[in-house]
């Protein structure tokens, strides 16, 4: 059977649920109710990963209008501005026994997709430490610390620029 990536749907909220408490820890997930507002406010950058009807991963981050992540992106979500410059990736997660098989690569191809067509300059993420070289891998640039304070984590800004 083949992976399908597509916006995501309402009923598709139990599954990421899921996949997002394996994939981050409690201070770091988001809640069921913070990503049930994702799905309503920003389902056209709310992209799920599927193998049938099974959710495998999912990538989600609203557009906005500075380089880096801010911390109160994680707390509320504002529809998507048509101007904003940038593509912002909240959360990356796949289900951890679907994990190692390109699922996430994929999800960030099709995004990276989504962002040229609505004419984002870049895409902007933090990530942990560990995860640094799976996001140059796929064509994002180390630009060190991050200010956030998310999860009382150190994170780093990763920016892929779409313009060239």
């Amino acid at each position: 059977m083949s992976i399908t990536i597509n916006p995501v749907q309402p009923q598709d909220l139990d599954q990421i649920m899921v996949i997002e408490r394996a994939g981050f820890s409690p201070a770091e997930a988001a809640t069921e109710a913070s990503m049930a507002e994702r799905i309503r406010q920003i389902a056209d950058t709310f992209l799920v990963a599927k193998e049938g009807g099974s959710v495998l991963g999912y990538i989600v981050g609203p557009a906005f209008n500075q380089r880096y992540l801010t911390d109160d992106l994680f707390e509320q979500t504002l529809p998507n501005a048509a101007d904003a410059p940038y593509q912002t990736v909240l959360s990356l997660a796949v289900r951890p026994q679907r994990q190692g098989q390109g699922i996430a690569s994929q999800l960030l191809t099709v995004l990276d997709r989504v962002a040229r067509s609505q004419r984002r300059q870049a895409i902007t993420l933090t990530c942990l430490e560990r995860l640094v070289p799976f996001y140059e891998r796929n064509g994002y640039r180390n630009e060190g610390v991050s200010a956030s304070q998310h999860a009382g984590e150190v994170w780093f800004n990763m920016v892929r620029d779409l313009t060239d």
